[in-house]
């Protein structure tokens, strides 16, 4: 018997992987401050490159979290009762039609896997969410993109008139990242209008508790119709980004199929503990609205001042057009030298834009007192281009 020899990797891996695996592209995460401080030896950093809630999180949840460590020997309960009985509560639904999974991402990777295959077909905007695009490439699907408007929200009237009979997933999040911006109850009602019923519409409602003050922004817990999902998220306004929690909402002939291919025992003992104390405390969530609204129209009203035309958001974040890609990157470097992070948009195919996350007063003034630095530099070097 021949003795085998050491493959060639770059082979073994084109017979392997499929090639739409292949040429997916990872997912950037906003840049982590201990890799910043590291880099530059900075004492103060403030990072408003992943829209987290820069309050933190509830008491509540910490105690929660806290008390569970005395139970990380034993697995999570797998049916999750505690936190769906929660959530069934406070939304007036049954437990059979609650989701629960690693973040929303989490959610959107088992519908992924139970209703796509290679060459489905999933009708969505250019210039949203990166990781739904991940996902849905991941499974071998291909993405239908339409355009944006031109206030930068979703076309409705273009996506209705993409529907076909491939068809299978219309994802809109709403409120867009990285836009802010959201479709309304008028413009949801005549979308839905055009939908057949055996095509899923995902909506993606990771910034709902921002948004659900202004009154044409269509809450779907207010329509309940079989063929949409929403998706949910306690990264956002309850501030657990780093326990991964993210919830669902469908018919339960949805949810039940979700289950089928989701992994036991997520979300993990703290993640399910932390939401439940997060859900207790609506104190907390109400200052961190309160907090957002104050300082996001301060951060508005700042940009213009120095020239910028801000997308009009509704969510915790601003984006702002730079002019180009350099401009951008430019941008971005010169407030991390000063110790702030932002975000450029290169991977969601808005190069020429750059968000940023609204923090704490602190961080605010931190980013406030930075552009003040980089911008005249940056005034000589690029000419702006309004929006």
């Amino acid at each position: 018997m021949t003795k085998k020899t050491a493959g060639n990797p770059q082979a073994i891996s084109q017979t392997l992987v499929p090639e739409y695996i292949r040429n997916l592209k990872v997912y950037q995460a906003g840049k982590p401050i201990d890799e910043l401080t590291r880099e530059k030896g900075l004492t103060r950093v403030s990072k408003l490159a992943s829209n987290e809630n820069p309050l933190g999180p509830s008491p509540y949840a910490i105690r929660e979290m806290t008390n569970a460590l005395w139970d990380i020997h034993r697995y999570p309960d797998m049916h999750a009762y505690a936190l769906k009985t929660q959530l069934s509560e406070l939304y007036n639904l049954k437990p059979e039609n609650i989701a629960l999974g690693n973040g929303s991402e989490g959610i959107m990777a088992y519908i992924a896997r139970a209703f796509l295959s290679p060459g489905s077909e999933v009708l969505t905007s250019e210039n949203t969410f990166i990781g739904f695009y991940i996902l849905a490439r991941s499974v071998g699907a291909q993405l239908n993109l339409v355009p944006l408007t031109k206030d930068y929200r979703y076309d409705v009237e273009a996506l209705a008139k993409s529907i076909n009979e491939k068809t299978k997933i219309i994802y809109i999040a709403n409120p867009n990242n990285p836009t802010g911006t959201y479709i309304t109850k008028e413009e949801f009602d005549h979308l839905m209008e055009y939908v057949p019923d055996h095509v899923l519409v995902l909506l993606d409602e990771a910034y709902f508790e921002y948004a659900e003050e202004y009154p044409d922004y269509p809450n779907s817990m207010d329509y309940r119709y079989d063929n949409v999902i929403t998706l949910r998220t306690f990264s956002k306004a309850y501030g657990l980004s780093g326990i991964r929690v993210g919830y669902g909402f469908g018919h339960e002939d949805l949810i039940t199929n979700l289950n089928k291919v989701k992994l036991p025992f997520e979300p993990n003992l703290i993640a399910q503990r932390g939401a439940v104390g997060a859900l207790k405390d609506r104190p907390h969530l109400e200052r961190t609205i309160q907090t957002n609204t104050k300082l996001l129209k301060e951060c508005e009203n700042f940009l213009k001042a120095k020239d910028f035309e801000p997308i009009k958001s509704i969510t915790n974040f601003i984006t702002i057009k730079t002019g180009s890609e350099e401009a951008s990157n430019h941008l971005f470097q010169a407030l991390l030298d000063e110790g702030v992070i932002i975000r450029p948009l290169k991977a969601n195919e808005m190069a020429n834009f750059v968000r940023i996350s609204i923090g704490t007063e602190e961080e605010m003034d931190h980013f406030y007192e930075a552009m003040e630095k980089v911008l005249p530099t940056f005034n000589d070097k690029f000419a702006r281009v309004s929006l």
